[in-house]
C-alpha cells in the first residue's frame, strides 16, 4: 500500500496540486458571484415589486434545477443562446454561481425580515435613500446574521465543484480520475481526494461554527444556522 502511495500519489503530486488549485479558483469566483447574484435577486424580490415575479422565477429556477443540469446547459446551450463564446472555466463558474445564488437569496431574505421594521421607518422619517438605508443600515446586520449560513453555502460550492471535471475543467477530481485511467490503481488516488476534500469542508464548517459563536458573543446578533 505504501508502495503503491509513493508511485501513483507522490510522484503525481504536481498534479494533484494544480488541480486543487482550478478547484479553488472555481470555487472562489462562484462563491463570489453567487453572493452577489444573490443579494441582488434578494432586494429585486423584497424592494421592487414589479420585479419581484421575475426574482421569484429567477430563484426558483436556480433552486429547483441540478446542479449537473445547469452545468451541461450553461456550458453547451449558453453560447447558442446568447451568441458569445466561452470557455469551460467559466461556464463552470457560472453554473455553480447560478444555483448557489438562488439558495444565498433566500439566505439574505430571511435575514432582511428579520430586521426589525421601525429601523427602516425611522430611517424614511430622517430622510434617508432607499438605497442608503439598504447600505448603511440593514445590509451590515443581515451580513452578521446570516455569516454563518454563508459560510455553509461555501461548502455546497466545494461538494458541487466536483461535478466540473465532466466538462474537462482540469479540477482536482479531473486530475485524480486522469490519474487513475493512466494507471488503473484508484483506491490511493481516490482516498487521497477523498481527504483533501474532508479537510476543506472540515475547515470551513469550524469557520462557520466559529462565526455563529463569535457573532453571537461579540454583538450579542444570534446569526442564523
Amino acid at each position: 500500500m505504501i508502495e503503491n502511495f509513493n508511485r501513483f500519489v507522490l510522484t503525481n503530486a504536481g498534479a494533484l496540486l494544480d488541480g486543487l488549485w482550478v478547484t479553488a479558483y472555481v470555487c472562489f469566483w462562484a462563491f463570489l458571484l453567487a453572493i452577489v447574484l444573490g443579494l441582488i435577486a434578494c432586494l429585486l424580490r423584497m424592494r421592487l415589486p414589479y420585479a419581484r415575479v421575475v426574482a421569484i422565477g429567477y430563484i426558483e429556477f436556480c433552486r429547483a434545477t441540478p446542479i449537473l443540469v445547469q452545468l451541461l446547459w450553461v456550458n453547451y446551450v449558453w453560447p447558442e443562446v446568447f451568441g458569445f463564446p466561452q470557455t469551460v472555466t467559466g461556464a463552470g463558474v457560472i453554473a455553480l454561481a447560478l444555483q448557489s445564488s438562488g439558495y444565498l437569496a433566500e439566505t439574505f431574505r430571511s435575514g432582511f425580515e428579520g430586521l426589525p421594521k421601525g429601523q427602516r421607518e425611522a430611517a424614511l422619517a430622517v430622510g434617508m435613500s432607499r438605497w442608503r438605508i439598504v447600505s448603511r443600515i440593514e445590509a451590515p446586520q443581515v451580513g452578521l446574521v446570516v455569516a454563518p449560513l454563508v459560510v455553509n453555502q461555501l461548502a455546497v460550492v466545494v461538494k458541487s465543484s466536483t461535478l466540473v471535471s465532466i466538462i474537462a475543467i482540469p479540477d482536482l477530481m479531473y486530475q485524480g480520475l486522469k490519474i487513475v485511467n493512466q494507471w488503473y490503481e484508484p483506491i490511493e488516488v481516490l482516498t487521497t481526494i477523498a481527504l483533501t476534500y474532508f479537510a476543506l469542508l472540515f475547515a470551513i464548517s469550524r469557520i462557520a461554527n466559529y462565526a455563529y459563536v463569535y457573532f453571537q458573543t461579540k454583538f450579542g446578533i444570534a446569526s442564523i444556522r
